[in-house]
C-alpha cells in the first residue's frame, strides 16, 4: 500500500474498495488527485456525531470504529477496514455525521471533500450504482443489528459476535474453531449493546454450558453449529 518513501499509494488504496474498483486507472488518477492523506494513533477521533460532514473517508490501514454512545455506553455500529469506505451516508444527503469514528489502532486514511466526490459521480455515472449498493449493504447490515439488540437476549447476542470474530480471523483445529480475542470485555460490550459487568457473567455462562472454550484470551469454539443455534434463538432482552 506504500511505496518506496513511505508514501501512501493513493491509486491503488481507491482501487481496493467497492466503491472505485470498477474505474480505470485514469479515473482513479483523477479521483486521487483529490485525495488527501490523513493519519490517526490509536484513540483518535476522525468525526464526531453530529458534527457537519465534509466528506468521504478510504481506509487505507489500521481500522476504524463508527459508533455512537451516551450515558456511558457504546453501542459499536460498524468497525472498517483496509479496502472500506466510511461517512458515505452523510456525504449524500447535506446532514451531519451519524456517529463517531475513532481509530482502534493506528491508522492511514483518504478524505475526498463532498462537493469533490458528488461532482465525480455526475462525471462517472457508473459509480452511483456501487454507492447504491454499498449503502444497500450498510442498511441490511443496521436492520440485523436493530434485530439483534431488540429481539435477541445478551447472550445471543454474544455468541454471534464471537462466531464472526472466529471465522474471520481464526483457525480450525482438532479442538475446534480458535481466535485470539484481542479485545478488552468492555470492547466486547460495546459491539454487543450492554454492559462489561454483563459480558462477563455471561462469557462464564456459555463456557459453562460448553459453547466455548478460554484459556486466557484464546477462544476456541468445540462445535461451530452448536454455538450458531444458540446465537439464533429469540427471547426478551
Amino acid at each position: 500500500m506504500a511505496n518506496g518513501t513511505g508514501r501512501i499509494d493513493k491509486r491503488e488504496a481507491l482501487g481496493r474498495t467497492l466503491l472505485f474498483s470498477g474505474l480505470g486507472n485514469e479515473e482513479v488518477g483523477e479521483l486521487a488527485d483529490r485525495a488527501s492523506e490523513r493519519h490517526l494513533a490509536k484513540g483518535d477521533i476522525l468525526f464526531v456525531a453530529g458534527e457537519e460532514a465534509c466528506g468521504l473517508f478510504v481506509v487505507v490501514r489500521g481500522a476504524i470504529r463508527a459508533f455512537r454512545g451516551g450515558d456511558g455506553r457504546e453501542q459499536v455500529i460498524h468497525v472498517e477496514r483496509a479496502g472500506s469506505t466510511i461517512a458515505e451516508v452523510a456525504t449524500f444527503d447535506d446532514g451531519s455525521y451519524p456517529a463517531t469514528a475513532a481509530a482502534d489502532e493506528d491508522s492511514t486514511v483518504l478524505f475526498i471533500d463532498k462537493q469533490d466526490f458528488r461532482q465525480f459521480l455526475l462525471d462517472h455515472p457508473s459509480v452511483a450504482l456501487s454507492a447504491l449498493k454499498l449503502l444497500a449493504r450498510r442498511l441490511r447490515h443496521h436492520a440485523e443489528l436493530v434485530e439483534a439488540l431488540s429481539l435477541r437476549e445478551v447472550g445471543q447476542r454474544l455468541a454471534r459476535f464471537l462466531l464472526a470474530e472466529a471465522r474471520a480471523n481464526g483457525s480450525r483445529t482438532e479442538r475446534g474453531l480458535q481466535v485470539e480475542i484481542n479485545l478488552s470485555n468492555q470492547q466486547i460490550a460495546s459491539h454487543v449493546g450492554t454492559v462489561r459487568e454483563v459480558i462477563s457473567r455471561t462469557l462464564k455462562r456459555i463456557e459453562h454450558d460448553g459453547l466455548i472454550e478460554i484459556d486466557g484470551r484464546r477462544l476456541t469454539i468445540p462445535d461451530e453449529t452448536s454455538l450458531e443455534t444458540f446465537g439464533r434463538e429469540h427471547g426478551p432482552t
